[in-house]
């Protein structure tokens, strides 16, 4: 129990239904969604395209979408995969050829075909009951009336307004600058565009107008009508893992589940139950580990069509040979050559309706504002998850057309006695592996309650960096014996990721809902 003299928050208990998520009026959409006969499907959705306007730094319908929905006790979990190709002309030697070692970020290039939309009417046509006219409704009232700037999105906004480009300019700032906490954000294009996809579903969105302003974002890249038009998700299985006899569910690649079940089978070698939770063993070791799966993933993870073995990350005893290579008392210089002995801005919501139908969600555009560009009559901001691609001859995630990048977002649940009892998100870019496995290990190691595990500080090993990032929640003795060690201790410039879960007791049909104190938003049942 949580000292109640202390600032925090508690974890929010109801019984018909929960919603968690990063924004207080997508959490309430949701609830409210549920009330009318929607299902968990139905407010995910509904709370999901609001939050393209309640943090549009974030995320939007220019973006990407991965789910797993449970149906419900007794069903098996599916996996959506609603992320966009790159388009069929991207071609990385003539990017090699015109100098550049690395996708351009905030170019046309780095703009694959956004998936989102795709997934949004995939997601509601199969499981939804109560139609995309209604789903979206609350969104487009908000587009046109306006949403307030909540404390966190203005902090967001203001650090990344040099990332907005030409019509982008105009839409997404007032007079040049970002807007500060309270003012009013409308978007009455962007209103106009899920009209037309209430009405007309996803061709309104991928073909005809829409597609074509999109298009003219994106003039002087490899995109055709085509492309878009020729957009569509995938359904899958998930993959799993074992950490102390919880099961853990991930998306498959092309996202990056693999690399966190990898992360938790490589912690899963250590004692970290003797460990302080918040001491500097524990998090030198979380350290080590990160930096060891996340070398394998980037060497590895690619469009699944891609790559070799999509199960080599799952190999068994993989985790047991990376976990030899950590030295308890010092860091590694640099992964890569140990190894090889061997072998980034996103939102999320939850929902559980009273049926039990579970929907884990995320839904990114990447970089904050994505690549900067925005459809300019409709206003439709496009994601940048080209950058996920590498130009490296031969890699499998090499840029191509009709691929996939390696893709950060990352829709967990948790599964014990063949029944899911938590969905969870982690965001922040490349942190999510490393925040998977840590809200796992406080849950399952440290018996935190839920809220208590999202809480407390975190600390991620960035191996494009080398720096150890902590936030201001670890003691300075704790920062001091990991800089002795050998980490480049850096305290992070702003809080690290995000994140919402909800408990399901089954048995005693009660929910159980947090919401990271790191965002905006809040945790709602009934």
């Amino acid at each position: 129990m949580r000292d109640f003299q202390k600032p925090g928050r508690s974890a929010v208990y109801a019984t018909n239904g929960m919603c968690a998520t990063s924004h207080p009026l997508a959490a309430a959409v949701a609830i409210e969604t549920l009330k009318t006969g929607g299902n968990a499907v139905d407010a995910a959705l509904a709370g999901a395209v609001l939050l393209g306007l309640c943090e549009p730094q974030m995320t939007g319908l220019g973006g990407d979408l991965f789910a797993l929905v449970s149906p419900g006790p007794g069903h098996d979990v599916v996996a959506l995969n609603a992320s966009g190709r790159a388009p069929a002309g991207l071609c990385a030697a003539r990017l090699r050829a015109q100098g550049h070692t690395a996708i351009p970020v905030a170019g046309p290039e780095a703009v694959t075909i956004p998936g989102a939309v795709d997934g949004i009417c995939t997601l509601s046509e199969r499981f939804g009951r109560l139609g995309l006219d209604h789903v979206l409704a609350p969104a487009i009232l908000y587009a046109d009336e306006g949403v307030p700037v909540a404390p966190r999105v203005a902090f967001d906004w203001a650090r990344a307004t040099d990332r907005l480009q030409g019509p982008a300019r105009d839409m997404f700032l007032a007079g040049g600058v970002a807007l500060p906490t309270g003012a009013l954000f409308r978007a009455p294009g962007q209103a106009e565009v899920l009209r037309r996809i209430a009405r007309h579903g996803r061709a309104a969105f991928y073909e005809g107008e829409v597609a074509d302003d999109m298009l003219a974002a994106l003039e002087g890249g490899p995109h055709t009508a085509d492309d878009f038009a020729g957009n569509a998700p995938d359904w899958g299985t998930p993959i799993s893992g074992g950490y102390a006899g919880w099961e853990v569910l991930e998306h498959p690649p092309s996202g990056q589940g693999t690399a966190a079940l990898l992360l938790m089978d490589i912690l899963a070698r250590f004692d970290l139950a003797a460990l302080d939770p918040l001491g500097a063993d524990r998090v030198h070791l979380e350290a080590e580990a990160t930096r060891l799966a996340y070398d394998a993933r980037d060497r590895f993870v690619a469009d699944i069509a891609h790559m070799p073995d999509p199960a080599r990350l799952q190999r068994p005893g993989l985790g047991t040979e990376l976990a030899a290579l950590i030295d308890p008392g010092r860091a590694m210089p640099d992964p890569r050559p140990r190894s090889e002995e061997v072998h980034r801005d996103t939102i999320y919501i939850t929902v559980v309706d009273r049926d039990r139908m579970a929907v884990s969600l995320i839904y990114s555009i990447f970089h904050s504002f994505g690549a900067g560009l925005a459809s300019p009559r409709f206003g439709i901001l496009l994601h940048n998850r080209g950058a996920g691609f590498t130009l490296e001859d031969g890699h499998p995630n090499e840029a191509g057309g009709g691929k996939r990048p390696l893709h950060t977002i990352l829709p967990g649940m948790v599964r014990r006695n063949g029944e899911v009892t938590m969905p969870f998100g982690v965001m922040g870019g490349p942190y999510q592996c490393t925040g998977h496995a840590r809200l796992i290990t406080n849950l399952a190691t440290y018996g935190m309650d839920l809220q208590e595990a999202l809480d407390a500080p975190r600390a991620f090993a960035d191996n494009a960096t080398g720096e150890l990032l902590v936030e201001r929640g670890y003691a300075p003795e704790v920062r001091a014996e990991l800089a002795a060690r050998g980490h480049e201790v850096v305290e992070s410039p702003s809080a690290i990721g995000g994140a919402q879960a909800i408990g399901i007791d089954h048995a005693a049909g009660l929910l159980t809902g947090a919401s990271d104190p790191r965002k905006d938003g809040i945790a709602l049942g009934y």
